[in-house]
């Protein structure tokens, strides 16, 4: 049975009451973050309507599924690297998302466990590069901060005869790695604590509780190994100076 949340005035009212409480809560508790939280909500509800509209046409292309594909990479490219504070850089962010985004697509289409038609792709390719977006922006900017306020244990361990990319690492890598933590902890949990968006999703479609849970692991498995392998490329980036906020950053090739 299909239980799909039909569209409707009911609807519309409690995406407001949401948006409108998030907002005042956080203007309540001065966190700095109204304006943010309103313009995020209504920006979700405008992009996704504009989604909606095209996805039935680009569906019925393989090339412009392609394309749509290129443009999410894209985009989460842009997002991450101005969220890291490196717009000029994305070349290198591109290459860390990539490395963990194209292994992942290419063994689930590959192995044939996705179909690869435009219906499956779409959803699963945007779930593992958004995913891969956040954990390559939040260990790009925990190494980046760390290299920044540890500055002098930097100078010490180049005193001591590490290689300037060594001395890097040993700053960066254990503060970087906490990027992981939130797939960690979703895998962990998911089915105890959590019904992840791909079980909803794949459940309010009519599919059966198995098929949902199926879905859903594979999901969280190709999340957690692309974000691992885009934190790991990120962190050696930044040692190597390839990503960095200014000339003066503390890096393996800035020395």
């Amino acid at each position: 049975m299909n239980a799909a949340i039909g569209f409707g005035p009911a609807l519309v009212a409690v995406l407001v009451v949401l948006a409108l409480a998030g907002t005042a809560v956080v203007r309540y508790g001065r966190l700095g973050q109204g304006r943010a939280v309103l313009v995020a909500a209504v920006r979700a509800v405008a992009q996704l309507a504009l989604v909606s509209l095209v996805i039935t046409v680009i569906l019925r292309s393989d090339w412009l599924t392609g394309l749509f594909v290129l443009a999410m990479f894209s985009i989460a490219t842009g997002t991450s690297a101005t969220r890291i504070g490196v717009p000029r850089q994305a070349g290198w962010i591109a290459l860390a998302l990539a490395s963990g985004v194209v292994p992942v697509l290419a063994l689930v289409l590959g192995s044939g466990v996705v179909p690869a038609r435009p219906i499956a792709l779409v959803p699963v390719a945007g779930i593992v590069i958004g995913g891969t977006m956040t954990a390559t922006s939040q260990a790009a900017r925990r190494a980046l901060d760390e290299l920044a306020t540890r500055h002098g244990e930097y100078e010490a361990a180049l005193a001591l005869g590490f290689l300037p990319r060594q001395a890097a690492l040993e700053i960066c890598r254990p503060s970087a790695g906490q990027a992981l933590i939130p797939a960690l902890d979703q895998t962990r949990t998911v089915g105890l604590v959590t019904l992840p968006g791909a079980y909803v999703g794949v459940l309010l479609g009519g599919a059966s509780p198995l098929q949902a849970g199926t879905t859903q692991v594979l999901v969280l498995l190709g999340l957690l190994a692309a974000e691992s392998i885009a934190v790991l490329v990120t962190v050696q980036l930044v040692a190597d100076g390839r990503i960095r906020r200014t000339a003066a950053q503390p890096s393996g090739a800035a020395r």
